[in-house]
């Protein structure tokens, strides 16, 4: 901006700092202009009072936008300083930070072995705590496997600080374990001798039954026979009176029939103990069918008896062949465990995990 539009000159570079950071301190440079506005004296009445009151104008203005302009490219340069400032304290901070972590590196490295050698220790442990978990619903034959397992976890060195802990929980592991097979063992023991009572005391209802159906059937008999003899022996009579009764019609009417009438009260009288002799030997044959009924049934309960007992051997024999089975399938799953790298222990623990189904989407086959 030249001298001829502006009315005053603008701040030095060197002093404009001060200049517009001080109070009022560019009064000296808005007092330069004020006197060459009082000084001129505007005429309207002529073109070049009216183009000399113009140009007035406008070196105010060209003199507002030079010493704003100064301000502006001060505030500028001053604008750089923090960005400056910023970029040397982030230099800075990320050069001390590196050196903060090749400092602690060896520290960090440390502590992560430390804490991986820890972990390692407390897995273990949590292995063996979970030996004594959820064994409610384990059998015997589980329960001394995993006492077996619990038992075969070796104390030493190698459990470094970790030893009396390692110690104390598998103490209380075993015990926890020798507990429960206790308590499992009493209850199979008392399931087993409730399903003996059951057995026995079907049985007994069973041929209690079969006496009394023996006992009733018999007596049926015997009240048939009776009855029978009973009807056979009224009979007898009825004939015998109805003999008589003609003998004595006759006897008035013909002594002559009397003979005849009397040898046929004779052939009644043996008809009728030809009936008693015929219905004793019906009721002798009803008992003895009664007898033959009762040991027949006496018989069919001893082979059931013997079939009971000889399938609950033959299940017995079947589940300790399962059991074998099992065995055999299991220690090859642990010995491919074993074998895929992983230490007996660890393949133990695995295998009883899938065992007890904890493992979700892993069964074993048997």
């Amino acid at each position: 901006m030249s001298a001829q539009t502006q009315l005053v000159e603008v701040p030095p570079k060197e002093t404009a700092l001060q200049v517009f950071q001080a109070a009022n301190g560019l009064d000296p440079f808005l007092q330069k202009i004020r006197n060459e506005i009082d000084a001129f004296i505007p005429d309207v009445t002529t073109r070049k009072g009216r183009e000399a009151i113009a140009s007035i104008a406008y070196s105010v203005a060209r003199s507002k936008t030079a010493l704003d302009n100064v301000g502006k490219d001060l505030v500028a340069e001053l604008k750089e300083i923090p960005k400056k400032i910023d970029a040397e304290r982030k230099r800075m901070r990320d050069t001390l930070d590196a050196w903060q972590e090749e400092v602690r590196r060896p520290l960090n490295e440390w502590q992560a072995a430390e804490d991986a050698r820890v972990d390692r220790h407390n897995e273990q442990l949590d292995r063996l705590k979970s030996l004594a978990e959820g064994l409610a619903e384990l059998s015997s034959a589980q329960l001394k496997g995993l006492i077996s397992d619990a038992e075969s976890v070796e104390l030493g060195e190698h459990w470094e600080e970790f030893e009396p802990e390692a110690a104390r929980e598998k103490d209380k592991v075993v015990t926890a374990l020798r507990a429960a097979l206790v308590k499992r063992d009493s209850y199979e023991a008392e399931q087993a001798e409730l399903a003996r009572l059951r057995a026995e005391a079907d049985a007994r209802e069973k041929k209690d039954r079969e006496e009394r159906i023996a006992r009733e059937a018999a007596e049926k008999a015997r009240l048939e026979a009776e009855q029978k003899a009973q009807t056979e022996r009224e009979a007898a009579h009825r004939r015998e009176q109805e003999a008589k009764a003609a003998a004595d019609r006759r006897e008035l009417e013909l002594k002559l029939l009397a003979e005849k009438a009397e040898r046929a009260a004779a052939q009644a009288e043996a008809d009728r103990q030809a009936a008693l002799r015929q219905a004793e030997q019906h009721r002798q044959e009803a008992s003895r069918r009664a007898e033959q009924a009762a040991q027949q049934a006496r018989e069919d309960e001893r082979r059931r008896a013997d079939a009971a007992a000889t399938e609950i051997l033959r299940q017995q024999e079947a589940r300790e062949r399962d059991e074998e089975h099992r065995r055999v399938i299991n220690r090859a799953a642990l010995d491919a465990f074993v074998e895929g790298g992983m230490t007996e222990e660890c393949a133990k623990q695995a295998i009883t995990l899938v065992i007890q189904r904890k493992i979700p989407n892993i069964t074993i086959q048997y």
